[in-house]
């Protein structure tokens, strides 16, 4: 039972490889986008029902910009479902609904559903679900340096906790993952959550995003467990 092992308190996934398993089937890429976000449906609910506290989910990177206008166009109208899906969810679960990354790039219909999410969830405290999306570690720390050069704040002060409230994460009890999970075997970051994942564990799983499932999961909150986490000391 995972109920036995140590479960984290905060899991990341960078959920990768839709378009590859879609190509190895002779399917179209947006096909493996719609699969890939079926998984992490499930994925999510799982998280919670495990008793784990804080899930992220990288959606689309600061990068992804370069893909064609019509997958990109296909995988905001995937985010904008979700967000709408999960809304009712996480009004009845009282999960706390949390976007990291850039509001100024994506479209006007989602960024509002985003917002309205946002503000609909945020008095909840026990639950959260970060939503990566147009995210990048690198723009979120610059984002996170130019917040205090238009504050008061004063840069002598600065340390790393405070450092902390200019970060999309702000808001989470829990800002640091402790796991964080990526599918598809590609053993790379990707520069994803850079700060808040100083002394995070990694998973390397070797499938692709819509083949991952709970016993999947499970196999990585396993293999958590019995790493030795020393923080640096």
């Amino acid at each position: 039972m995972v109920s036995s092992y140590r479960l984290p308190k905060h899991i990341a996934i960078i959920p990768d490889g839709n378009r590859r398993w879609a190509k190895e089937k002779g399917l179209p890429t947006l096909v493996g986008h719609r699969k890939g976000f079926e998984a992490l449906k499930k994925i999510i609910e799982k998280t919670f029902d495990l008793g784990i506290t804080t899930i992220t989910v990288w959606g689309f990177s600061t990068e992804n910009w370069d893909r064609s206008k019509e997958e990109v166009g296909y995988l905001m109208n995937l985010f904008t479902k979700m967000i709408d899906e999960y809304l009712k969810v996480a009004l009845e679960k009282k999960i706390r609904i949390i976007h990291l990354g850039r509001k100024d790039r994506i479209n006007t219909t989602l960024k509002n559903k985003i917002i309205k999410a946002e503000e609909l969830t945020n008095k909840f405290n026990k639950n959260y679900l970060c939503v990566a999306l147009d995210y990048g570690g690198r723009d979120e720390i610059i984002r996170a340096i130019k917040k205090i050069s238009s504050s008061k704040f004063q840069v002598s002060n600065l340390i790393i906790n405070n450092f902390n409230n200019f970060l999309d994460s702000k808001d989470l009890p829990n800002p640091d993952p402790d796991l964080i999970i990526r599918t598809s075997g590609e053993m790379r970051i990707s520069g994803f959550l850079i700060w808040q994942a100083a002394y995070a564990e990694y998973i390397f799983f070797k499938k692709y995003l819509p083949d991952f499932t709970d016993l999947d999961l499970v196999k990585c909150l396993k293999e958590y467990s019995k790493r030795q986490r020393r923080f640096g000391k």
